[in-house]
């Protein structure tokens, strides 16, 4: 009885899982982004240099390379 049960509830929850899928998308209005504006990784961890950002995401690529980490 229990399996029956079970059973006859599953498509019912299936069904309603869809039901709780909120709006993701920010607000636009008058064609404009209505949210806040976020600042990029290079503005402030670094100050606005973009060219010293760079750099350190291609050392920390280099680093995580095991051919250029490897000593042959």
């Amino acid at each position: 009885m229990k399996l029956l049960k079970l059973i006859a509830a599953l498509p019912l929850a299936l069904a309603l899982s869809g039901c709780l899928e909120v709006e993701q998308y920010p607000a636009w209005i008058k064609g404009q982004y209505a949210g806040k504006k976020d600042p990029r990784h290079f503005q402030t961890l670094f100050h606005n240099d973009k060219l010293s950002w760079n750099a350190a995401i291609v050392n920390r690529s280099n680093q995580q390379n095991e051919y250029n980490r490897a000593n042959p």
